[in-house]
This record gives structure tokens, C-alpha cells and sequence, in this order.
């Protein structure tokens, strides 16, 4: 059986066009990967509980679903429990202290979260008019 150098130029070219468009999604990847990563974050505050907290909260969601939470020491205590139950490590001998941070930090009694603004939006009396 002989190969005929036509077929071969042929899978040579379909090979070298398919490593190209691999590489463009690649790129393309890899940029929209850059462009998320450089919107503004917001952290948590710190504390000595802080970095445990982006350790086991920041990662599944991140910190802006902690920040808009105003939360009684026992519904943040009913959270982390359900939390861990979904999978977030938390070592048991942290489980009381974090939920000390977060009830201290984002308590009931804490005004209401104002969350920065990227880009200019309008006001509802603006929207109405």
C-alpha cells in the first residue's frame, strides 16, 4: 500500500490549520481570563479571621456575596454549617472564630451594603422620566 504525497500535503496542511486555530482559542482564552481577573475585587476586611474566610468562602463565590450580608450571630452560624455541609473546608478548630469575623463584620446592626460602581448608571427617577 503506497500513500499518495497529495493526501499526505494535504493532512499536513489540515494539521498544521487546526494547530493554528487551537492556539487562537488559546489566546482567546487566555484573554478573556485576563479581563475577568482585572475587574475591580472587593475584599474582605481584615481581621485575624480573614484570610480563612477567602480560604474557605472565595472558594465557590466570591467576596461581594459575603460583603451584601447582614446576618445575626445565629443565621451566620447556620450558614457556615451549611456551607461546610456543601463542601467548604472550614478546620473545626476555626468553625467558632469565623463565625465570630463574619458576625462581627457583617452583622444585622451594619448598614446596608453599597456596592462600588464600574460604570455610570442612572437613577430610577432618571429611568422614569
Amino acid at each position: 500500500m503506497s500513500l499518495d504525497t497529495n493526501t499526505i500535503s494535504k493532512d499536513h496542511r489540515l494539521a498544521r490549520i487546526s494547530l493554528g486555530l487551537l492556539v487562537i482559542l488559546i489566546s482567546i482564552t487566555c484573554a478573556l481570563a485576563a479581563a475577568q481577573s482585572s475587574k475591580p475585587t472587593e475584599d474582605l476586611p481584615a481581621g485575624p479571621m480573614q484570610a480563612k474566610a477567602i480560604a474557605a468562602c472565595q472558594e465557590c463565590h466570591e467576596a461581594r456575596i459575603i460583603l451584601q450580608q447582614r446576618l445575626s450571630k445565629a443565621a451566620w452560624t447556620k450558614e457556615v454549617d451549611k456551607m461546610i455541609k456543601w463542601g467548604a473546608v472550614v478546620d473545626p478548630n476555626d468553625h467558632d472564630a469565623l463565625i465570630d469575623y463574619l458576625s462581627t463584620n457583617f452583622s444585622a446592626d451594619k448598614p446596608p451594603y453599597d456596592p462600588p460602581r464600574t460604570s455610570q448608571t442612572h437613577t430610577s427617577a432618571e429611568k422614569t422620566k
